[in-house]
């Protein structure tokens, strides 16, 4: 199969040809033989590249963790282009940074998971190409963990921010280049959107199963198993709980001080979560929370991926850490991606309603029926911007 990438020097170049080009991209923006696209279009001799912009973690993906100020360098060193921070003092291309763009090209890989940041980079460098009145070209890549399967709550428009700026589920079942279709038309962009698509991906194929290389699009989403796990686990980022950030399975490990692997594993066997092994653990983070201290916890060995739903997984992690250590604090205190004033879980759900069914020990079919609305209302609005 072949990448938006791959395919725009053979069957898309006139979009971009004697244009001065600005490139939002990564480390993980390469083509089927890992040649990276920003070397690819300072090469082509009908492009010309003005301009190199980062997302979180930078454009050449060196930043670790959360909230970084990074503002880049005044040009790369190797190509002599300008490079622009998109996770720094702005994250939004400014009129200064598009001076020299005529047109402006994404292609950055997502992993399905609406709290993930580069589909926000997207949609607000979407509205500036709009505002700048030049055109906005993204090259379509696969959903890693598949297109067909959906999770989780529906963002409510109050918990907007940069993660989660539009009413999405927290697993969105779309490519990048679907959900800037559907952002274009729904959220009143209007940007001139031109959709590079990949050719021979279908909606049930997972990232492994394309034969195109996996580049870690994030310091800790090295796998496909962390993409598999993440939609649920990244609940954890808003609690104070280790989600094993500073150890080499983020998100597949977690744990805290506090915790008796054992006496959880048992808590959460009777409820036969679907396609998932608990595997009592004990780890030490070398960085982020807990770090240098011995934590308790579990290892989610994902058995069966097609019957594994990691939200709901997640989910009954947290009732049972509640349930089992009622007097340890669990909601992580506030910032979160500089939101100020609210607690980061809510941020990361996109809701008020989840914390307090977890506080409630809430039944799973109550709180899957509480959301199912808002995702009957997304799986139609969706419908019309597939690709594939």
């Amino acid at each position: 199969m072949q990448t938006g990438l791959d395919r725009l020097f053979t069957h898309h170049l006139d979009l971009l040809r004697d244009r001065r080009v600005g490139l939002i991209c990564s480390p993980a923006s390469v083509d089927v033989i890992y040649r990276h696209a920003a070397d690819l279009f300072a090469a082509c001799p009908d492009v010309h590249l003005t301009a190199l912009f980062g997302p979180q973690h930078g454009f050449r993906g060196e930043t670790q963790d959360n909230m970084i100020e990074w503002e880049g360098w005044p040009r790369d060193p190797r190509l002599g282009v300008p490079v622009f921070s998109l996770y720094g003092q702005t994250r939004q291309p400014t009129p200064e940074m598009l001076a020299e763009v005529d047109i402006l090209v994404f292609d950055v890989p997502d992993v399905g998971t609406r709290v993930y940041t580069f589909i926000w980079t997207m949609a607000l460098a979407m509205q500036a190409a709009q505002a700048q009145g030049i055109p906005f070209v993204v090259l379509d890549r696969p959903n890693p963990i598949g297109g067909l399967d959906i999770e989780g709550a529906v963002l409510e428009r109050e918990w907007a921010s940069f993660v989660g700026m539009y009413p999405i589920p927290m697993r969105h079942a779309m490519t990048v280049g679907e959900l800037a279709r559907m952002f274009n038309a729904t959220e009143g962009i209007g940007c001139e959107l031109h959709v590079v698509p990949m050719e021979g991906w279908s909606r049930p194929q997972w990232f492994d199963t394309t034969w195109l290389p996996w580049v870690m699009p994030s310091p800790n989403m090295p796998t496909l198993d962390t993409a598999t796990v993440y939609p649920g686990m990244v609940l954890l980022e808003g609690t104070t709980l280790s989600e094993g950030r500073g150890t080499t399975r983020p998100f597949e490990i977690f744990g805290a001080p506090f915790i008796d692997p054992y006496e959880l594993a048992a808590a959460l066997e009777p409820l036969q979560l679907p396609g998932v092994h608990f595997r009592p653990l004990w780890f030490q983070p070398t960085f982020n929370k807990f770090a240098g201290q011995v934590c308790g916890g579990l290892q989610l060995h994902v058995q069966n991926r097609n019957t594994f739903r990691s939200y709901r997984t997640a989910v009954e992690i947290l009732k049972a850490v509640r349930r089992l250590y009622p007097q340890e604090r669990l909601w992580r205190e506030p910032p979160y991606e500089y939101v100020f004033d609210r607690l980061p879980f809510d941020v990361i759900a996109g809701q008020a309603r989840l914390r307090a069914a977890i506080e409630a020990d809430a039944d799973w079919a109550d709180i899957a029926a509480a959301d199912e609305p808002a995702l009957e209302d997304f799986r139609r609005r969706r419908t019309a911007y597939l690709l594939y």
